[in-house]
């Protein structure tokens, strides 16, 4: 009786620096996430405030805290992703440590 190992079959390793390009979803991305931020801060302008019924009807309503939500919360979401993109990845100029070290000069 002869026992056969199989050897586990190999996946091939991607070289380092050969990850997909992101363009193509910066591409797609961004004139949705310029509508939705744009959409955000117009909802602030175009509400009349002090007509509860024009925007009952909304998506969100019939609350204005529900509206608001609904319309400007996606515009929150994508600034606040898109200034801590900006952080993570800015280049040069002072990183800021944890509380208890000091700020580099980078």
């Amino acid at each position: 009786m002869e026992q056969t190992t199989k050897e586990p079959v190999k996946q091939p390793v991607e070289p380092v620096g050969s990850r997909r390009p992101i363009w193509p979803f910066i591409a797609a991305a961004a004139p949705l996430a310029v509508f939705f931020v744009a959409r955000g801060i117009t909802e602030f302008f175009v509400i009349n405030y002090s007509a509860p019924a024009s925007y009952a009807n909304d998506w969100g309503g019939p609350s204005l805290a529900g509206v608001f939500a609904v319309h400007s919360g996606p515009a929150a979401a994508i600034i606040a992703a898109t200034v801590w993109w900006a952080v993570r990845h800015r280049r040069g100029g002072r990183q800021i440590l944890p509380w208890w070290g000091q700020a580099a000069q980078g």
